[in-house]
C-alpha cells in the first residue's frame, strides 16, 4: 500500500555486528513496528578470531589482523549506508581473551563503536529472539534453540504457548564447547583418531550434563538449530552441491540423517572436505568438531524428551536466523521506543 510520507510509520535504521569465535557478520536493517527489513543482507567473513584462545587465553596477532580487515570492510559498507546506530556484539572468544582491550580499542577506532562483550546468557536470549522471530506458529512448542558457535553453544528453552508465550525464554545456558574449541582441544589429527573422538564426546557430554541442570531440555517439542555448523550440516544432509540459504532456512531434517552426515564428515580427511562447495572454506578445518557437538546435543535432547514426556524428538528445524537477527531486532526496537 502506498502512503504519504507524513503517514509513514516511525522507523530506525540500524547495523548489527556479531563477532564470534570463527566468523564475523554484519547486516543493516530498517526496524519498525512490523518487524525488520534488510537493507544490507547478512555479510559473513570467517576470521577465526578464537585461534588458540582456548590454549593461550589470548588473541593471536594474525587473528586480530583478520578481524581488523573485516572491520575495515564493514566500515566501508556503513559509509554507504548511514544508520541511526551500530551495535557490535562480541561473544565467546572475546570473553576468554586476556588481551581483549587491545581488540576493543582497535575496533572502536575503525568503526566508531566499542564492542560489547556480552555474557552467554544474553547471547542465548538474543539468539532465541532471532530464531523465533520467523518461526511459523504451527511449529510445536516449546522450542529449544541451539546456537552452536565456534567457542560456545547456547541452549535456550522457550514457553509452551499455553502458560507462557512461545517467544518467552524460560531457561538458558551457555556451554564452553564449539566447533573451534573442540577441534583445537581434541580433534588434532587429520582425520581424528577414535580415542580423540571419544575424549571429545566425554567433554561434550559433561558440558551437556551441566546445561541440563539449568535447562529442562526434555520439555522441548521442537529443536531449532542456528549457526554455520548447523546450516552447513543440514545442507550436506539434503545433498546440496552448493550452499543455498533459501533452501536451508526452515528446512526439516531427521536426526537419523543428521547423525549419518555428521559422523561421515567428522571422520573425513580435510582434503576430501575441501572438495565440497557446500562447506565454506573457513569452516573446513573445524566443521567435524562442530558436527560432533551437534550430534551429541541432538541425541541427548531427544533422549531427555523421551524421558520427560514419552516422545523422542526425531527431527530438527534449521534456521538462518539467530544471534545477528536478535541483535538487530532488539537494538532497533529499543531505539524506536526511545524516540
Amino acid at each position: 500500500m502506498n502512503v504519504n510520507h507524513s503517514e509513514k510509520m516511525k522507523s530506525v535504521t540500524v547495523a548489527g555486528i556479531d563477532c564470534g569465535t570463527n566468523s564475523i557478520r554484519l547486516k543493516v536493517s530498517r526496524v519498525d513496528e512490523n518487524g525488520v527489513e534488510d537493507i544490507v543482507p547478512r555479510i559473513l567473513r570467517v576470521i577465526r578470531l578464537g585461534q588458540d584462545v582456548d590454549k593461550t587465553h589470548r588473541f593471536a596477532d594474525e587473528a586480530l589482523e583478520r578481524a581488523y580487515a573485516a572491520a575495515r570492510e564493514f566500515a566501508g559498507i556503513l559509509a554507504e549506508h548511514p544508520v541511526d546506530g551500530i551495535r557490535f556484539v562480541a561473544t565467546s572468544a572475546t570473553r576468554d581473551a586476556e588481551n581483549r582491550e587491545e581488540f576493543e580499542d582497535a575496533i572502536e577506532r575503525i568503526l566508531g563503536v566499542r564492542p560489547e562483550v556480552i555474557p552467554g546468557t544474553e547471547e542465548a536470549d538474543l539468539s532465541f529472539l532471532g530464531a523465533t522471530s520467523i518461526v511459523r506458529r504451527d511449529v510445536e512448542a516449546p522450542y529449544l534453540v541451539v546456537d552452536l558457535g565456534g567457542g560456545s553453544t547456547e541452549l535456550v528453552l522457550g514457553g509452551d504457548g499455553v502458560t507462557e508465550p512461545v517467544t518467552q525464554v524460560q531457561a538458558a545456558f551457555s556451554m564452553n564447547i564449539g566447533s573451534v574449541r573442540m577441534t583445537e582441544r581434541h580433534l588434532r589429527n587429520d582425520p581424528p583418531t577414535e580415542a580423540q573422538i571419544d575424549e571429545a564426546i566425554q567433554d561434550i557430554d559433561e558440558h551437556i550434563d551441566e546445561a541440563f541442570r539449568t535447562v529442562p531440555a526434555g520439555k522441548a517439542r521442537t529443536i531449532i538449530g542456528v549457526s554455520g555448523t548447523v546450516t552447513t550440516m543440514t545442507a550436506l544432509s539434503m545433498g546440496l552441491t552448493e550452499y543455498d540459504h533459501s533452501v536451508v532456512d526452515g528446512a526439516r531434517c531427521t536426526l537419523e540423517d543428521a547423525f549419518a552426515v555428521d559422523d561421515r564428515f567428522l571422520r573425513m580427511p580435510r582434503e576430501e572436505r575441501l572438495t565440497y562447495k557446500t562447506i565454506h572454506p573457513g569452516r573446513v578445518d573445524v566443521v567435524g568438531g562442530g558436527a560432533l557437538v551437534w550430534s551429541r546435543v541432538l541425541a541427548r535432547v531427544s533422549e531427555a524428551a523421551q524421558a520427560d514426556h514419552g516422545q523422542a524428538i526425531d527431527s530438527f528445524m534449521a534456521s538462518e536466523h539467530g544471534l545477528l537477527d536478535g541483535i538487530v531486532l532488539d537494538y532497533g526496537t529499543r531505539l524506536l521506543a526511545a524516540r
